[in-house]
């Protein structure tokens, strides 16, 4: 895999993913401009929104939240991404939608 610049991070000749994460223009566009090491960050984001939320991904709504949510953080492109409070920790209602 050739160096790139990622289009997160900003960092030039840094290490993308070997292959597209999804068989999809998306998966595609992050292999070319995302950074192994964001690719990771969003991993771990993904999996917090996961738990935090209670996503059941089975359900076209929860994987729509985490599409616009790696958007957002992986692109900077549409709303900001979801919080995670922290604070509520314990407490979360898990029968809420995002």
């Amino acid at each position: 895999m050739d160096p790139l610049e990622c289009t997160r991070c900003e960092r030039s000749g840094v290490e993308g993913i070997a292959t597209p994460p999804f068989p999809t223009d998306l998966g595609r566009r992050i292999q070319e401009e995302i950074c192994a090491d964001c690719w990771e960050e969003w991993k771990q984001r993904q999996m917090l929104l996961i738990n935090h939320y209670g996503l059941k991904l089975q359900e076209a709504q929860a994987r729509d939240f985490l599409y616009a949510n790696l958007s957002s953080f992986l692109f900077a492109e549409g709303e900001a991404s979801a919080e995670i409070d922290t604070s509520k920790e314990g407490k979360v209602d898990w029968q809420a939608n995002p």
